[in-house]
């Protein structure tokens, strides 16, 4: 998981000023953070604390489930939406975001102990009729771990405001592929890591070309199905959300020429599809995690793909790599926690957990800045809350 320098932190969690001023007149009344009792005394402070005072600024709701033998909690706060006021659904559905990428990954991996993929095999094995061969030495692990080297593809738009009016534009996975590889590489594979959704996009085409079947459908048949997980689903480029959800807004020039917050809860995924277009919900998202830190997702060697970083550095930083197949690792209170985040207008999200699984954490935010370049302040303070200040 991404997350921000001890002073960020820190700030975060302790000022308020970190998330602005509560939200004005749209919403009279702000309902309190409602918890299930918790085993750990401090634990339930701490994350009451966290996710208490919405909506404001940053954040219009928070649904969040710590689990694992350190202590468990569950608790929301905020509203479901800024119209009618009422509070947000705890077993509401949002958009995932880069969750999907642990779906992903996990997916390619349990073919790969099915000897249909090669981990160290170019994709362009698998895809010659649309990786062309300026980048033919890529292979599929280095798609997942992000140090392919392929660009981002273009978009129309460099403003929030542009790319809502694009939010009903469709992007099929192969047309990302050829505007991407259209373009010189950034480096070459192995040699530095950029994380970017494009890797996860040919590895979804992967998935079917060696299937012929849909990503989508893989992914319920090895993964969604099995755990149960049934407010779980891929919703293939679709706009709205299916079932109850808490609304998702975004800051952004309105109409009038001021700036305010606008509904974004519909808005289309074909830009991200397997890297990006998950929709679940915090309960579902807690149990995928437990079954994924316990071995009973992927299994043996090819789970330890998740937790093995590249031996490189960031393209942009310059800092070690910190994306493995799948997760990405931080040290927080003096441990590893491994992770993902994910964005998406409107909502941000993120699972995470020790190696050992006494603490796992879920949750989602309905964040008004959600694809902001600084993580959300109320996303800080949960994760602070959860495993304590980066070491």
């Amino acid at each position: 998981m991404r997350t921000s320098t001890r002073t960020l932190l820190a700030a975060a969690l302790v000022l308020g000023v970190a998330a602005g001023p509560a939200l004005g007149p749209a919403v009279a009344a702000q309902p309190a953070a409602t918890a299930r009792p918790a085993r750990d005394a401090d634990l339930a402070k701490t994350m009451a604390a966290a996710i208490a005072g919405l909506p404001r600024a940053d954040a219009t709701a928070a649904l969040v489930r710590v689990g694992g033998t350190a202590g468990t909690w569950r608790g929301s706060s905020g509203v479901r939406d800024l119209e009618s006021g009422a509070p947000a659904d705890p077993a509401a559905r949002f958009r995932a975001g880069s969750v999907t990428k642990v779906f992903t990954a996990a997916t390619v991996l349990r073919l790969v102990a099915e000897r249909r993929i090669g981990l160290d095999r170019p994709a362009r094995a698998y895809l010659p009729d649309l990786i062309p061969a300026r980048y033919g030495g890529v292979t599929a692990r280095q798609l997942l771990n992000h140090t392919h080297g392929i660009p981002a593809p273009d978009f129309p738009g460099e403003t929030v405001e542009e790319w809502y009016e694009h939010r009903f534009d469709v992007h099929t996975p192969e047309e990302l592929v050829r505007s991407a590889t259209a373009k010189p590489r950034e480096f070459r594979p192995g040699t530095r890591q950029h994380y970017l959704n494009i890797g996860y996009t040919i590895a979804g085409l992967i998935v079917e070309r060696v299937t012929g079947d849909s990503y989508e459908r893989q992914v319920e048949r090895r993964i969604l199905r099995p755990l149960g997980l049934e407010d779980t689903y891929l919703p293939g480029g679709a706009a709205g959300i299916t079932g109850p959800y808490n609304h998702g807004y975004q800051t952004m020039r309105l109409g009038d020429g001021t700036t305010g917050l606008r509904d974004v809860s519909v808005w289309g995924t074909s830009d991200a599809w397997a890297a990006g277009d998950l929709v679940s919900t915090t309960a579902d998202l807690e149990r995928f995690t437990r079954a994924l830190f316990a071995g009973r997702v992927v299994r043996g060697p090819l789970l330890e793909e998740m937790f093995t970083l590249p031996e490189v550095t960031d393209l942009e930083t310059g800092v070690p790599a910190a994306y493995s197949v799948g997760l990405s690792m931080k040290r927080l209170g003096g441990r590893e926690v491994w992770g993902k985040t994910g964005g998406r207008w409107g909502y941000n999200a993120a699972i995470g957990s020790t190696r050992d699984g006494s603490r796992t954490l879920v949750y989602s935010v309905n964040s008004t800045d959600a694809k902001g370049q600084d993580t959300n302040p109320t996303a800080l303070r949960v994760m602070v809350a959860a495993y304590g200040l980066p070491d």
